[in-house]
């Protein structure tokens, strides 16, 4: 059995690393991240799945690598994929061309046409193979992946912006602004990490909201907006989903849920809610609009085991908590 290095954890992370810079962009492929290391341990070549899903990570290392891989080690965050395809060569078939000796995989590739088969394929090569380190962190950052591939439906994030006692906008509706300008910005990222966002008929017409990255650099990755209503057309150029069970016919892997408080309950009513950001602004409003309307439940049991805490962070004044949800395997 091959046994692993406290150097294979770290170079292992710094490709999952990577394979976060193109969620939301790669879809129906995984944003997977690849760096490959020389001989000597030097970092030769990295790479991350591009727009699309194309070029795959393990191609774009290799082409930065050129001769230095020969010899060296491959960190990848997914199983390399083993079948053939005409949007390119498969990823196997390079590592071994390249004549890399050693493959460190995080997560297996749950792709009947790869499952196992590029590992095998690998090894049948004389390319010795490690596999399952770092699997769930590398599941967590291709979560829209595993989602579409389990459940076929997108991974959803559901973004709540609270004052301290749950409201999100004064009586009237002002809501702009409750949260600081870091808390904002962190928010543009997280758009820039899915395809779609959605809002509700009552936050489209009280916000008009442009629900676009407005980061610089980053304004290219701005998701596409979904309306949800059950009656009425959706504006030009948005998709529209009468009731949240319609979710897995949305195109893309990565759904944030953005606006309002019955949209929000609409979605945990259902559980199709995944992840869920709490961003909490030191104030108090006292008789607003509540973040949330009516979610079903029977009684307080239903409601607790249901998330767990998985990030605490400060963006300015703010507080962002990061929550996950808690489901059988």
């Amino acid at each position: 059995m091959l046994r692993t290095t406290p150097d294979d954890r770290i170079w292992l992370a710094a490709a999952i690393a990577l394979s976060r810079r193109g969620c939301g962009r790669t879809a129906p492929n995984p944003n997977v991240g690849c760096v490959i290391l020389d001989v000597q341990g030097r970092v030769v070549g990295r790479g991350w799945t591009q727009p699309g899903g194309r070029p795959h990570a393990e191609a774009m290392a290799l082409d930065h690598a050129g001769a230095a891989a020969r010899g060296g080690t491959a960190y990848v965050s997914l199983e390399p994929c083993a079948h053939r395809s005409a949007r390119g060569p498969c990823c196997t078939g390079l590592l071994i061309a390249a004549g890399v000796a050693r493959v460190v995989i995080a997560a297996g590739d749950p792709d009947p046409r790869t499952d196992g088969a590029g590992i095998a394929r690998l090894r049948a090569a004389g390319i010795a193979v490690q596999d399952g380190l770092l699997a769930d962190e590398a599941r967590a950052a291709m979560a829209g992946f595993f989602m579409r591939r389990a459940q076929g439906r997108p991974f959803v994030t559901l973004k709540l912006a609270t004052s301290l006692d749950g409201q999100i906008a004064l009586a009237d509706g002002t809501s702009r602004w409750i949260t600081g300008n870091a808390a904002r910005a962190h928010a543009h990222l997280e758009r820039a990490q899915h395809e779609l966002i959605l809002v509700g008929r009552g936050t489209l017409a009280a916000d008009a909201p442009r629900l676009d990255v407005r980061l610089p650099g980053l304004e290219a990755r701005s998701p596409r907006p979904v309306l949800l209503s059950r009656d009425g057309a959706a504006p030009e150029g948005w998709l529209h989903l009468r009731a949240p069970e319609e979710v897995d016919g949305l195109p893309g892997d990565h759904l944030l849920v953005e606006g309002g408080a019955e949209a929000a309950a609409a979605f945990l009513a259902t559980d199709l809610v995944d992840r869920l950001l709490l961003y909490r602004a030191p104030l108090l409003i006292g008789g607003g609009k509540a973040a949330l309307g009516d979610i079903g439940l029977a009684g307080l049991a239903a409601a607790h085991d249901r998330w767990c805490l998985r990030e605490t962070r400060r963006l300015g004044a703010d507080t962002l908590e990061v929550y996950e949800r808690m489901r059988a395997a």
